[in-house]
């Protein structure tokens, strides 16, 4: 499957222009944080159909395909890769607060943080996962603003202690009228931004265990601020909300997948 990168017509839309108008007080911030949150949660499990292309300078892109497998409730992850094949049964899984990468190659797992990138691209697992803005950060609220066309809340956002996240501060810009995050920026404690991602497209799924609607990103670009030339776009496709085997999340179910 072929995935084209952003244009720089489509960044410049959503380019900042203007400036703040006024400011929200703390409780509309933590509003706007909560809408985000419940949007995006199932009641009950959570599966779809990823795709992962990835540029680097001087290297032929590589597109990957995936599995996201989630129990909200539970805050339960796993992502079994399936394509190409050098990578298929190579997987990731969450444990409680423990964070595991399985290489079916050597048989082997390791530990790993937030910050790891997934299979080498510039995702990160928070990426593919539930949003808890509430539960991890500390939000201030920097202004209204434009951004290309759309009205948004730009808001900061810095860990809370304890919290375990793939940077220390973070950067929305939130659609007033959707609540759908728009653009995020990452920042090492430093202040050094490390990365941006745009967010335009955005679907709903019905969930029955939630009797709602599930929001979800249907298309992520991220570019590095570090490695200018490098970037990635994620196509999150075929959301299935009905119920995963009881035994899914566990370190022998990922390895069954790679023999």
């Amino acid at each position: 499957m072929r995935l084209h990168m952003l244009t720089l017509t489509a960044i410049l839309l959503l380019s900042i222009v203007g400036t703040p108008a006024f400011a929200l007080d703390a409780d509309g911030v933590k509003k706007v944080l909560q809408t985000i949150d419940e949007r995006q949660r199932n009641s009950g499990d959570h599966k779809s159909l990823v795709y992962i292309q990835t540029k680097e300078k001087g290297r032929e892109d590589v597109v990957m395909e995936a599995v996201v497998y989630r129990r909200d409730e539970s805050d339960q992850f796993m992502i079994l890769l399936l394509k190409p094949k050098a990578e298929r049964g190579k997987g990731y899984l969450k444990i409680d607060k423990n964070f595991w990468m399985y290489d079916p190659t050597v048989g082997r797992w390791e530990r790993r943080t937030e910050r790891e990138r997934i299979a080498g691209s510039d995702s990160r697992r928070a990426d593919f996962d539930e949003s808890r803005l509430t539960e991890e950060y500390t939000a201030q609220y920097v202004g209204e603003e434009k951004l290309g066309k759309f009205a948004v809340h730009h808001i900061k956002l810095t860990e809370k202690p304890g919290a375990d996240v793939p940077y220390p501060v973070t950067e929305l810009w939130v659609d007033k009228e959707t609540s759908n995050v728009l653009k995020r920026q990452d920042l090492a404690a430093s202040g050094k931004l490390m990365r941006t991602a745009y967010t335009p497209k955005w679907k709903k799924v019905y969930s029955e265990s939630k009797k709602e609607d599930v929001w979800y990103p249907s298309e992520i670009r991220i570019y590095d601020e570090v490695e200018k030339d490098n970037s990635t776009v994620v196509l999150i496709q075929e959301v299935d909300l009905r119920p995963l085997q009881e035994n899914i999340f566990t370190k022998a179910w990922l390895e069954s997948k790679s023999r």
